[in-house]
């Protein structure tokens, strides 16, 4: 009879605490902020704030030459937008300046007599003059003065050999094909990641400082002399936060279609299961900071210094493949890293359970270590 009323009991228990966790972090407005509203808000700032696009760079424009040649290249190189004029100036010299001054990020100057070379088939050259302060803009301006000079270098060279009777020379054409995301948009690339970002931070950070505080409080000793044994009393504990964890996913994904345009063809069991798996370490982490903090603050440090470089090795912002070859291998003990991984793939390529199998594996063996290790050291803390 007693073994038959154990798994009762033990249900019991369960619903009495996973109650009583969810009156108390209704009642913390705090933390209801924290948990709900935050990651909405921080879903449309960064949504909109993070943008790779380049354009519209401040250029400044040294034309030496004044001929009507060198203002026809100059109007037809600002014309798609990528750079903006910005103002004149008579040399490399003045230009350069307004970079100093941080007027400009680019100065284009025409030298001397470029059209009357140009006219006559010498060869011309165009100084670009960058900031490199901006790595990523740079590149782009640069690109952009280079494709055009580069496209009108061969155009007049096809129509002298026309002029003379011969075959222009050979030229081939890349014709890009965009697949996933056609109108190259930063948004549908940096929300899927922000998903994964901003749901470590709430559920790491909240359960390792709540835990931290209710150890400071004493509640969680007076708990822990109860008869609830400390699995169910963890099981309780984390509950919530699990329930929490999948309604800011689906926000974060309801917020992406709507506002940014995030597509949806993947299948979105696959989210869900790589989001209970996340959670796992999510929780297990800031369980297992609370167990080595002595209070709130303590708690909060430990979390920090945890989602910052979990964040930075993902490959949400930067590419893994961008990263120095050690540090790549530091990526693959990344939960964060898999997730983001699962996210982009499932939202923006339709990728199912054959395709995400490694990652969602990976997540699996991960969640279950550091949640299995904070669960010993909790029932340890509390037995």
């Amino acid at each position: 009879m007693n073994a038959e009323r154990r798994p009762a009991r033990a249900w019991i228990q369960y619903a009495a605490v996973v109650r009583k966790e969810v009156l108390q972090t209704l009642r913390d407005r705090r933390v209801m902020f924290m948990l709900i509203f935050a990651p909405f808000l921080q879903t449309l700032v960064l949504g909109f704030a993070v943008d790779f696009e380049v354009d519209r760079v401040p250029t400044v424009v040294a034309d030496q030459d004044r001929s009507p040649e060198s203002r026809s290249h100059l109007r037809r190189v600002l014309a798609d937008g990528t750079l903006h004029f910005a103002g004149g100036a008579d040399s490399a010299e003045q230009g350069a300046a307004a970079l100093d001054r941080g007027a400009a990020a680019v100065v284009l100057v025409i030298p001397p007599r470029f059209g009357s070379d140009v006219a006559a088939g010498r060869p011309a050259e165009v100084q670009v003059i960058l900031d490199g302060t901006d790595p990523n803009r740079s590149n782009v301006a640069a690109g952009a003065v280079s494709r055009y000079f580069g496209e009108e270098s061969l155009r007049r060279a096809g129509e002298r050999a026309r002029a003379a009777g011969m075959a222009p020379p050979a030229r081939i054409e890349v014709v890009p094909r965009l697949y996933y995301n056609p109108g190259l948009k930063s948004a549908p690339y940096i929300v899927p990641g922000i998903a994964a970002m901003l749901l470590v931070v709430v559920t790491t950070l909240v359960t390792a400082m709540g835990l931290a505080r209710e150890r400071e409080q004493g509640t969680l000793e007076q708990v822990a002399v109860t008869p609830v044994p400390a699995s169910v009393l963890l099981a309780a504990k984390m509950t919530p936060f699990v329930f929490i964890g999948f309604f800011d996913v689906l926000l974060l994904v309801t917020v992406g279609t709507w506002v940014f345009g995030v597509p949806l063809r993947g299948n979105l069991a696959v989210m869900a299961l790589a989001t209970l798996l996340y959670l796992l370490s999510t929780l297990g982490v800031g369980l297992l900071i609370s167990t080595i903090s002595a209070n709130q603050q303590q708690a909060f440090l430990g979390g920090f210094l945890f989602t910052l470089p979990a964040m930075l090795l993902s490959g949400i912002m930067t590419p893994v493949d961008s990263m120095p070859r050690w540090m790549q291998w530091l990526t693959y003990a990344n939960p964060l890293r898999y997730f983001q991984e699962i996210a982009r793939s499932n939202l923006l390529k339709g990728g199912g359970f054959a395709d995400l199998w490694p990652q969602l594996v990976a997540l699996a063996l991960f969640g279950t270590a550091i949640f299995g290790l904070a669960a010993a050291r909790f029932r340890k803390r509390t037995g």
